[in-house]
């Protein structure tokens, strides 16, 4: 099963089939995505399933129905075990970027995170979830496939809000000040978390 967010209500891909109350079955290789987006922005359905028989064809099928953009991005760490967080579009979100070129996914991540936020020796400690969320730019939908890192770092020099990006904050969050941004964050960072 995947989870693809569009704002903060998702499209279930699976293959189970189950009686509809809050949410609507469809299948997945006749499903209209354009019409399924619109519902999930302008009703009250909570969820949408997008079914198909074949769970290892599930993502790849369903990547296919929009462009794919590719990201790296970084749940860090410091020493005192505080999350470094960033606020953009009015939202607490986690640093990450599109991949450039031919870089590895982990370069990008670490490079984007460095890009937005001015933290230094970064080092990745293991690979999280990838995440899925629909977005628009120019008047079409996308997709953003997010590759995630744990990181750590034993930076302690100043943050750098990267403002062409729309970034007009970065902080470390400890435990408690985590809480209260996730109450104003993106569903998929709040999976992250």
């Amino acid at each position: 099963m995947y989870k693809v967010f569009v704002g903060d209500k998702p499209i279930i891909l699976t293959t189970i089939v189950e009686q509809e109350t809050n949410f609507k079955n469809y299948l997945l290789d006749t499903v209209n995505i354009g019409k399924v987006i619109k519902e999930l922005n302008t009703t009250k359905l909570e969820e949408v399933r997008l079914i198909h028989k074949n769970a290892e064809k599930l993502l790849k099928k369903f990547l296919k129905k929009l462009p794919n953009v590719v990201a790296g991005g970084g749940k860090v760490f410091n020493n005192k075990n505080e999350i470094l967080f960033i606020y953009r579009n009015d939202k607490w979100d986690l640093p990450k970027g599109k991949i450039e070129g031919t870089e590895s996914i982990e370069k990008t991540a670490l490079r984007e995170v460095m890009e937005e936020t001015g933290v230094a020796g970064l080092e990745i400690t293991k690979p999280l979830e990838t995440t899925y969320h629909i977005f628009k730019r120019n008047g079409n939908h996308r997709i953003k496939v997010t590759y995630w890192f744990e990181m750590k770092t034993a930076f302690e020099g100043v943050l750098y809000a990267q403002e062409e990006e729309g970034i007009t904050k970065v902080e470390w969050l400890n435990q408690e000040q985590v809480c209260d941004a996730l109450e104003n964050s993106y569903a998929n960072i709040k999976a992250l978390i």
